[in-house]
């Protein structure tokens, strides 16, 4: 996962880390470890990044070169998330097994998200984008565009 646009447009909004951190209430040191990418940043913060530069979580993770930004601002809804989930595996024929074992997780994990339990992992919820195409905007309930070939 690239989050080299994470520190672009954090430069080209001429900002400090901390300033970014402080805009989304974490520490300095914790979001300098997603701009390098030592650790993935949570979906919900990049959620919330994605609406202060105004771009979509699809354009700022580099699975589209185009900023289809909607302008709607959403509180992440795991219930939404699990829904749509469970609409990519109808749509591909998976099991809750299968979309585990390709994920490297358990059919207990794919559950929960499933069912609104558990907020998905930035992690997973990009690799279900890049294999099956799906756009991370739709995908969170930000876009009424599923595909990431518009």
């Amino acid at each position: 996962m690239n989050f080299e646009r994470l520190f672009l447009f954090r430069e080209k909004n001429n900002l400090k880390q901390k300033e970014v951190a402080d805009i989304i209430g974490v520490s300095q040191q914790t979001y300098s470890t997603w701009e390098v990418g030592t650790k993935i940043i949570p979906l919900k913060h990049l959620n919330e990044l994605c609406d202060y530069y105004k771009v979509s979580i699809d354009y700022i993770l580099g699975l589209t070169d185009k900023n289809l930004y909607c302008g709607k601002k959403i509180i992440l809804d795991k219930k939404k998330i699990g829904h749509n989930i469970k609409i990519i595996r109808s749509i591909n024929n998976l099991t809750l097994r299968s979309l585990a074992k390709e994920l490297n997780t358990t059919s207990s994990t794919i559950s929960a998200y499933e069912t609104g339990k558990t907020l998905i992992l930035t992690a997973f919820a990009y690799q279900i984008a890049r294999k099956y195409n799906i756009s991370l905007d739709w995908l969170t309930g930000k876009s009424d565009i599923k595909n990431l070939n518009f």
